[in-house]
């Protein structure tokens, strides 16, 4: 725990002094003015809180994505990646942490949804379920923390970062249901789609908003969770392992 709060602090201190990590949260306003827009022009007004949720997921899994790649990549750049793989402190344990600043503080998308539906829109964002939308984004930033691990693991054995992150955005939206409903894919992904926790995360976004009850909370939640807990353990076993090869190698700075 020393480890995770002193990489979560850290990574605040990072992100203070390079407002750039928080970027994707300058697109926000745009996708929700498109997605809205989109729903609207469509006449499907009861689609609203899919084009309003889809932004603030998009932010999480964006920020996320680009932590991981971004602290593999720039301690490489600044020389210090091989002192924090030699270092006595779990490696992956301050990955998560400093992950977990940085989605933590992405939470603002929300905030920026809210303002643009209301001052673009005239849309109320109203929270029929407040306790299960609290909880599921709690879940959602644990599980993309967790997720992350297996991006970390990736980055550390590659020369480019950026080659994953553009190509592991996309076809998450896509899997995660996080505009267009899982029920709409294709018969055969949407058993794929039950993998990636994002679609669980989505739709219990999205019924948290709904005026009708919600079903199976405590199940929902427990999916998200553990979901991300497989890719937590995951990243973790196989990040450990890379680890263990380039301290035996001394490769780490050339990958």
């Amino acid at each position: 725990m020393r480890t995770l709060g002193a990489a979560y602090r850290l990574q605040l201190r990072i992100v203070r002094a390079d407002p750039d990590y928080l970027m994707p949260l300058a697109t926000i306003p745009l996708f929700t003015i498109v997605f809205v827009s989109i729903v609207r022009h469509a006449g499907r007004d009861d689609l609203t809180e899919y084009a309003l949720m889809a932004p603030v997921l998009i932010a999480l899994w964006q920020l996320s994505l680009t932590v991981a790649g971004e602290i593999v990549a720039d301690d490489r750049w600044l020389g210090v990646l091989e002192l924090a793989i030699a270092a006595p402190a779990s490696f992956p344990t301050a990955v998560v942490g400093r992950v977990l600043a940085v989605t933590s503080v992405a939470l603002l998308a929300f905030a920026e949804v809210w303002a643009v539906a209301a001052g673009v829109f005239r849309v109320t964002i109203e929270l029929h379920h407040p306790t299960a939308f609290v909880l599921t984004l709690a879940a959602t930033v644990l599980a993309m923390s967790g997720t992350a691990l297996i991006m970390a693991a990736l980055f550390v054995v590659t020369r480019s970062a950026r080659t994953f992150q553009n190509s592991l955005s996309y076809p998450f939206y896509v899997l995660g249901g996080v505009l267009v409903p899982v029920s709409f894919l294709p018969d055969w992904l949407e058993p794929l789609s039950r993998v990636v926790f994002l679609s669980w995360s989505a739709e219990l976004l999205r019924d948290s908003l709904a005026a009708a009850p919600l079903d199976a909370l405590a199940f929902r939640l427990a999916m998200v969770l553990v979901l991300g807990a497989i890719g937590f353990v995951a990243g973790r076993l196989v990040l450990e392992r890379i680890v263990r090869r380039v301290r035996r190698t001394g490769e780490v700075g050339l990958a």
